[in-house]
């Protein structure tokens, strides 16, 4: 497969993203800054390319999920910045509706703080991740101060997750860590290795065309 080709497949990698006018799809407001928003797609990107072949996942970013024990919209709805769902359908969805998900929570949920969420994000968030979610994995990162923090779900309670000697965090349901690389939060495999977005994979195989006095756009 060409570059190009492979560059193409780009534009599937960040189609949940959903930012609407209106209550149509997503009660969530927009993110909040561009360091947010580049963060968000940067996990989908590469979560998408990793798992690539896998059909049963679904990954979002800033969309609501409703979780009403009545089944209704109008209440009990939390919008993770990004979240994984596993052993479920990958499609589109214009929101997570738990009654309509055979009951599903987010098995892993990052929220990326802000001087005007950190409050929640650190206390009824995510007392509401580990009471009524009971997704296994918690984390938060600020792209400012660069705090990360990890939790696992233990006995019904969060325990707080321990680095290893990079520093990174282990996210059991995802089988990956998560670690700062470039004042972003990245996955990295159990040997340790960055997992790529999809430029990056091309430029890493570009690059290894050009040492061998290949020209990557002939190809």
């Amino acid at each position: 497969m060409s570059v190009t080709k492979e560059l193409d497949i780009i534009q599937d990698n960040t189609d949940d993203i959903i930012f609407p006018p209106g209550d149509l799809y997503s009660d969530e407001p927009p993110v909040e800054t561009e360091l947010h928003l580049e963060q968000i797609i940067l996990f989908l990107k590469c979560l998408k390319w990793l798992w690539r072949d896998r059909k049963d996942f679904y990954a979002a970013g800033n969309l609501t999920i409703y979780y009403s024990p009545h089944q209704r919209k109008s209440e009990d709805f939390r919008g993770p910045d990004f979240f994984v769902v596993l052993g479920t359908e990958r499609k589109t969805r214009k929101s997570w509706v738990v009654w309509e998900e055979e009951g599903k929570y987010p098995n892993v949920i990052v929220e990326i703080l802000s001087s005007k969420t950190a409050e929640v994000d650190k206390g009824l968030k995510k007392q509401i991740y580990q009471d009524t979610f009971r997704t296994p994995d918690y984390f938060w990162f600020d792209p400012y101060t660069l705090e990360f923090a990890g939790f696992h779900l233990v006995d019904g309670n969060y325990q707080p997750l321990e680095a290893n000697e990079q520093g990174h965090l282990w996210s059991q349901q995802l089988g990956l860590y998560l670690g700062i690389y470039q004042n972003q939060v990245r996955f990295f495999t159990t040997g340790g290795k960055l997992v790529p977005t999809p430029e990056e994979e091309a430029e890493k195989l570009a690059a290894k065309l050009r040492e061998l006095n290949i020209d990557p756009e002939t190809i």
